[in-house]
């Protein structure tokens, strides 16, 4: 069964366009590595809570927006060696790669099992 990546991140609402960009450039790598799909949504109702919410798990800064992302793959095995072999493609690497337009140390992720898929 299919294994899902999950990515919450905040985003400076001026940003969208290169974010949009960013996705595009990196999704055909993700894909050349063995994901099987990639999906980016822009917030449009992402209520902030009292005692949780998504605006508060990223710290979302007034002028951001949350963006939730995910990644299907194969298998949690396929995952992980694509996304192992992909840190070492020089692509990747300091200075060949531009950096995200966003602050990758709000973001939240996770590896998820299908359990449920209809």
């Amino acid at each position: 069964m299919a294994y899902v990546d999950g990515y919450i991140v905040a985003v400076p609402t001026a940003n969208k366009e290169p974010y949009v960009e960013h996705a595009k450039a990196a999704i055909p790598l993700f894909k050349e590595y063995g994901a099987l799909s990639a999906t980016e949504c822009w917030g449009d109702d992402v209520p902030s809570g009292e005692n949780t919410s998504l605006p508060m798990a990223v710290r979302l800064k007034e002028d951001e927006t949350v963006v939730f992302s995910w990644m299907v793959w194969p298998s949690k095995e396929a995952r992980n060696k694509g996304l192992g072999e992909m840190m070492n493609d020089p692509r990747l690497q300091p200075g060949e790669a531009a950096p995200p337009p966003f602050d990758g140390g709000r973001m939240i992720f996770g590896g998820f099992e299908v359990i449920v898929d209809e």
